[in-house]
């Protein structure tokens, strides 16, 4: 049974803020509180900065990842090895290997990974701008570094076919990742010794 509220802003609050990723009901009704029971001008810092995010962070015309310009800070760093690219399924993915401090290359963000039971195909992420990326002759090595899951290892094998033809070495992070983790809640230590040890891709 629906939970009754007293006020029908109230509610259609709580009911807004329910639709974030994880956060049920429960959860909600205890944000939609928290937020009441703040100054106007806190909740209106909270609305602004919020507003601000949606209107301004783009996303990097190379890599994918959030920035507040067109190339973000990563891409633009000349100090970065630009002939290795990082594939990772989303934005989450490159703060867990940035935090890890063990590589000093560039990034693709898929946006997802192939997933038949959700609908997710190859045209609904960004592999065909991977391949454009390695098609301009610049990348030496990519490196797949996907969640060790049977979408991750599907995409894993659907990129390295598309890639087959060109002249580029294809790693993957050494599973000391235990199968069906996701990347972004592995362990930092863990994460960069996979980087540092990553090997060949063989299909």
């Amino acid at each position: 049974m629906q939970q009754q509220y007293p006020s029908l802003v109230f509610e259609k609050a709580v009911s807004e803020l329910s639709k974030f990723p994880g956060v049920g009901r429960k959860t909600a009704l205890r944000f939609a509180l928290y937020l009441l029971r703040q100054e106007e001008e806190e909740v209106a810092r909270f609305v602004e900065a919020i507003g601000k995010m949606k209107q301004k962070v783009k996303y990097c015309s190379i890599c994918h990842n959030i920035s507040d310009t067109e190339t973000c800070s990563i891409c633009s760093d000349h100090r970065r090895d630009a002939s290795t690219v990082c594939v990772v399924e989303n934005i989450q993915d490159v703060m867990a290997v940035e935090n890890t401090q063990q590589y000093s290359g560039l990034y693709h963000v898929l946006g997802g990974i192939i997933s038949p039971i959700e609908g997710i195909s190859p045209s609904d992420i960004e592999i065909n701008s991977l391949i454009e990326r390695v098609k301009e002759g610049n990348v030496n090595e990519v490196i797949l570094a996907l969640s060790a899951t049977m979408e991750g290892d599907t995409t894993n094998f659907y990129i390295s076919r598309k890639l087959a033809s060109y002249p580029v070495k294809l790693t993957v992070i050494a599973r000391g990742i235990p199968v069906g983790d996701e990347l972004e809640y592995t362990d930092e230590i863990t994460l960069g010794r996979s980087i540092i040890n990553r090997t060949p891709f063989n299909g």
